[in-house]
């Protein structure tokens, strides 16, 4: 049998105080309503002898809040990749002293419908409805419900969330301006998508702002982009097929991956050809996936900060929680957050790389 959970009652009564005294002390108002320093001291001392935790889930009902979040995502907490973005939301809400509650719907509208029914029943102070990879979606009208936000997702309809996305476009900027940083001027090929903006896989957010920002920065640089390859899923297979296509006709004197999956394809492409990285041919690439250490040489890439979206969704929701009840609202705002760039041994001087044929 399970031992007595220890009360405020009897915190009270082995302090010798008023349970009304106790409570006071115990939520930090006793010297706001001075309450003397020894009877609160002897309060103190007794609910640690005692080892008593206040009731979360009265306190809850007394003080409107459940101190809970809850975290509803498409496949986000299955996945080893996006870990990080549910260790940064622990994180986040852990330091506030606030537990997560974590669903996952694999993509089932109805299973999320329920999951965001329940989060409601159990009365969470807020949401974040996060996707794995970064797209638009439709925004459930049960959400509102509790103040929330979006998390890797846009709305596909106008609606009164915050988003908090990775800043694909400057992270495109980076990309080329790592290659425009070592000289390379010509020959360099996009594989994944692109040249035009129309030519990126099916609701690929993150295609369509990475290839902006790209396009920004060479033009800027004066440099177009030689060629690409689209791929219809950003998989080392077709990042392989891709890339031999393109050999067939031209060596490229750089390559611009848009993940780190199509990246290793290529590294294997090249290697089918005799050609070098980064002797031969440079790459950079996105998303700093593990495989972009595993390779050799270690790839250049673009990291997406899993762990600061994370942190990010918290700081806002929280925003958003205290918005709410002030009566002002939410005000949709996109929250951006810097991809930095992981500099490791796939980009060589324009100098050391072949020529274009």
């Amino acid at each position: 049998m399970s031992p007595r959970r220890v009360t405020l009652a009897d915190v009270a009564k082995a302090a010798g105080v008023s349970r009304t005294t106790a409570s006071l002390v115990l939520s930090g108002r006793g010297r706001e309503l001075r309450i003397s320093q020894d009877v609160e001291q002897r309060v103190l001392k007794t609910a640690e002898e005692l080892q008593y935790r206040p009731n979360i889930v009265s306190r809850g009902l007394r003080t409107g809040s459940s101190r809970t979040i809850g975290f509803v995502s498409d496949t986000v907490a299955t996945s080893r990749l996006a870990g990080d973005m549910i260790k940064g939301a622990l994180e986040g809400a852990r330091d506030r002293g606030f537990m997560l509650f974590i669903g996952e719907t694999e993509g089932d509208a109805e299973l999320e419908r329920l999951l965001l029914q329940a989060m409601h029943d159990r009365q969470v102070d807020g949401l974040i409805l996060a996707s794995m990879f970064t797209r638009t979606i439709k925004v459930p009208k049960t959400i509102t419900a509790a103040p929330a936000v979006l998390l890797n997702a846009l709305p596909k309809q106008p609606a009164p969330l915050p988003a908090i996305l990775p800043d694909e476009v400057e992270a495109g900027r980076r990309a080329a301006r790592v290659l425009l940083d070592a000289g390379h001027r010509d020959g360099i090929y996009l594989i994944g998508a692109g040249p035009r903006l129309r030519d990126v896989p099916t609701e690929s957010l993150a295609a369509v702002e990475r290839l902006i920002g790209i396009r920004e920065a060479l033009g800027e640089a004066g440099v177009q982009v030689a060629g690409a390859r689209t791929c219809p899923d950003w998989q080392p297979d077709y990042g392989l097929e891709a890339t031999r296509d393109l050999l067939r006709t031209v060596q490229p004197r750089a390559l611009i991956c848009f993940n780190d999956r199509i990246a290793m394809g290529a590294y294997q492409a090249l290697d089918d050809f005799g050609l070098k990285v980064p002797a031969d041919v440079s790459i950079v690439s996105f998303d700093d996936h593990p495989i972009a250490s595993w390779v050799r040489p270690q790839l250049t890439t673009v990291a997406l900060p899993h762990y600061e979206l994370g942190r990010k969704a918290v700081d806002v929701l929280f925003t958003e929680i205290e918005r709410d009840r002030s009566a002002a609202g939410g005000v949709g705002e996109v929250h951006r957050v810097p991809m930095p760039v992981r500099h490791r041994e796939s980009v060589a001087p324009s100098s050391a790389a072949g020529s274009s044929g």
